[in-house]
């Protein structure tokens, strides 16, 4: 599939990447750890009842220059120790805080670099978690993982704490992209590495990589994901690279590097897209991709897709995330709640018995329907206002009213062959226009006409 140049000029503008909504810098500091608390109590009668647990590990052995997480750099265990013990004191607070007949569908690891931490460590916060929680019959337990700090005995104390689901941070295998970009190649073959991980009965695994990267282009990504697909990963990821300078300063290293041009960036795009499509993975969303046999696959398909701040998911696996350590936001109902980013005051707070939350967010309910909305069109490429007002028990024409639509806003999508509307008030993506899903999902959400906040490109 190639996509026009002239769409492409005219689509790359800045627009929320809305792995939430409103986004994460809509948040205020107004709300506080009093209002987290009356959050978690409320969050026990509201949907999802399931449960999922973000826990986020703030360090980096080593710091690479594209990352935009909330990350610093250490090697002192006795400071990652201080810090893991603090997790398991708030595991504890919060558990307090819930109903005990909930259960738990997904525990996601994430940081920075959470295989950074001893695994005494890491067994120590998934005991708390064991011994506090019921689960699922069939929980998704995920870390991710750089695998340049990945050995057979280290892989195979992550599946005897409970891993099923393993997030390699690949984002090339290219040497020269690696090395400008400061990020270590693991020391052994990537498919060695899966290949200790399938070793073990019920486990997945998950291939990430970034385009857009200096010293990237068609070709050599082209080689790479054709390599992804010989080791044969149950989901692989193709994240653009979102570069925001203004908030990590270390990408303007890059910069001097040289990065792509957004017509390259999609060109690496569309030779991924076209080798996992015609190697039996399905797109999902954005940016994902899964085997067609995967959940997720067959999910999409039924458009039953859904997305947190930890990824795509299922409806039925999905539940109401709870975050744990610093920066982590937790994504309730009706309630977003970032803590505390620096791990240090973080530790601090924990230790005194206080909740750490810096900033949050409380939606009304216009703005959980605006969320819906944009959460299938980003997830399942369809939404139709008929169904929306079903599931909020009010009117098609109160959901007209809430996203200040009018056919207008989406004409050009439709004329440009990006969108269709096939009924009033049903709107379904086509093929090209997922590779602009974003400006799409933009156009559905009316407060953004206003914003002065700023956001990474689109492409």
């Amino acid at each position: 599939m190639k996509i026009p140049e002239t769409l492409i000029q005219k689509y790359n503008i800045p627009v929320p990447r809305y792995t939430s909504y409103p986004p994460a810098n809509f948040f205020y500091e107004e709300f506080g750890a009093s209002d987290y608390i009356k959050a978690i109590e409320t969050s026990n009668s509201e949907w999802p009842e399931n449960i999922s647990l973000y826990i986020h590990i703030p360090y980096c052995s080593k710091m690479c220059h594209f990352c935009g997480c909330n990350t610093q750099f250490t090697r002192d265990k006795d400071k990652m120790r201080r810090y893991t013990e603090a997790v398991k004191k708030e595991i504890l607070m919060v558990k307090a805080l819930l109903d005990p007949g909930r259960k738990v569908s997904q525990v996601h690891w994430g940081g920075g670099t959470p295989n950074t931490l001893p695994i005494e460590l890491i067994h120590g916060i998934m005991d708390t978690i064991r011994k506090n929680f019921s689960f699922t019959s069939n929980p998704e337990i995920a870390i991710e993982c750089h695998p340049a700090m990945l050995d057979e005995n280290y892989t195979e104390q992550l599946v005897l704490a409970g891993f099923n689901r393993f997030s390699l941070g690949i984002q090339d295998f290219k040497q020269e992209v690696l090395d400008n970009v400061n990020r270590n190649a693991p020391k052994v073959p990537v498919k060695e590495i899966v290949g200790w991980i399938r070793s073990y009965p019920d486990t997945s695994v998950n291939l990430d990589f970034i385009y857009g990267l200096p010293f990237q282009n068609k070709e050599t990504f082209t080689e790479t994901i054709e390599k992804a697909v010989e080791i044969s990963p149950d989901r692989l990821v193709t994240f653009s690279y979102a570069h925001v300078p203004w908030i990590k300063k270390a990408q303007k290293i890059l910069e001097v590097k040289g990065l792509p041009e957004a017509n390259e960036k999609l060109d690496m795009f569309e030779a991924g897209y076209d080798i996992l499509t015609k190697n039996g993975y399905s797109p999902i969303g954005l940016d994902h991709f899964a085997r067609n046999t995967d959940e997720l696959s067959i999910a999409y398909k039924n458009r039953k897709l859904h997305r947190n701040f930890q990824g795509y998911c299922t409806r039925e696996t999905t539940g109401q995330v709870y975050a744990l350590g610093s920066t982590g936001i937790s994504q309730l109902e009706s309630v977003y709640a970032q803590n505390e980013k620096n791990p240090d005051k973080y530790v601090e707070l924990i230790n005194k018995g206080e909740f750490t939350v810096e900033k949050g967010y409380r939606l009304n309910v216009n703005e959980k329907i605006i969320r819906h909305v944009i959460t299938e069109i980003m997830c399942n490429e369809y939404v139709s206002f008929d169904e929306t007002a079903n599931k909020f028990n009010t009117s098609p024409n109160e959901i007209v009213k809430v996203l200040n639509y009018t056919p207008e806003l989406f004409k050009g999508f439709i004329e440009d062959g990006l969108l269709q509307a096939p009924g009033e008030g049903i709107f379904k993506v086509t093929p090209t226009g997922r590779f602009f899903i974003r400006n799409i999902a933009a156009h559905f959400d009316p407060n953004l006409i206003s914003s002065t906040k700023k956001f990474s490109k689109a492409l």
